[in-house]
């Protein structure tokens, strides 16, 4: 039998996911809505294996072993898992220096 969590999404990471989304609109409905739907259904799939994704190798560098991702191939989904709970904290562009991000986003 396996362990359920339950998955929680961070504001932030809300933030990212509407306006990857809404960038995506601008210039196709459709494939926004099945991005959207992507990374809801990759990130809902934590509930039952979490520590599948890896650990984030920009953090490890850096010591940093919390946090883990999973890859909806640009974007990269970053979550937490603690206790009976995995939080997803941020959904990022690949593309982007990723390392500056979250480590401001740390920080902060």
């Amino acid at each position: 039998m396996t362990t359920t969590y339950k998955v929680h999404w961070a504001n932030v990471a809300e933030k990212d996911l509407i306006g990857i989304v809404e960038f995506i609109a601008e210039g196709n409905l459709t494939n926004a809505r099945d991005v959207f739907e992507k990374i809801k259904k990759k990130s809902s799939s934590l509930c039952q294996f979490p520590e599948r994704g890896r650990i984030v190798p920009d953090l490890k560098d850096h010591g940093i072993i919390l946090y883990r991702e999973l890859i909806v191939d640009p974007w990269r989904i970053i979550y937490r898992v603690s206790a009976k709970k995995v939080y997803v904290l941020s959904v990022l562009d690949a593309r982007q220096n990723v390392e500056d991000i979250l480590l401001k986003r740390l920080i902060e």
